[in-house]
């Protein structure tokens, strides 16, 4: 079951743990040297998913308000010890329920990365545009209505 938190939430131990893990995968595992922590994280209508297993984390992502018309999730990862276990199908579409029930008058929009556009259009996104290259990695922006 995820739990889902504000920042203020988090215990130390949590956000040390998500922290860690978002840069194992977006910073080590995808050799993409960026600023993995931004001002988001500890905005206060950020909520942050998060799936722990044998008090590892296992699964996690964060939504957020984008603007007065958009919602957004990212930051979608399952780390490397649960991986093929369906956990990212599970992940995404508590963030997509997140975000309709936290705002349910607002699209959601992701920057999802090139290679998973086929993962999440299996959720009802569509393109937006055309792709881009952020931090050296192929992304494409998606909405889903």
């Amino acid at each position: 079951m995820f739990s889902i938190k504000t920042y203020g939430a988090l215990s130390k131990d949590e956000l040390l743990s998500i922290l860690r893990a978002r840069v194992d995968v977006f910073v080590v595992e995808q050799t993409c040297p960026y600023p993995e922590i931004d001002d988001i994280d500890n905005h206060q209508e950020t909520l942050h998913l998060c799936l722990f297993k044998d008090n590892r984390l296992a699964a996690y992502a964060r939504c957020y308000p984008k603007n007065t018309e958009l919602s957004a999730f990212g930051r979608v990862l399952v780390t490397a010890d649960f991986r093929g276990q369906g956990l990212a199908k599970q992940l995404v579409q508590t963030a997509i329920d997140t975000c309709q029930q936290h705002w349910p008058e607002r699209a959601i929009t992701i920057g999802a990365q090139c290679y998973l556009v086929d993962f999440y259009q299996q959720f009802g996104f569509k393109c937006v545009g055309e792709d881009y290259l952020e931090d050296g990695i192929p992304h494409q922006d998606m909405c889903l209505q």
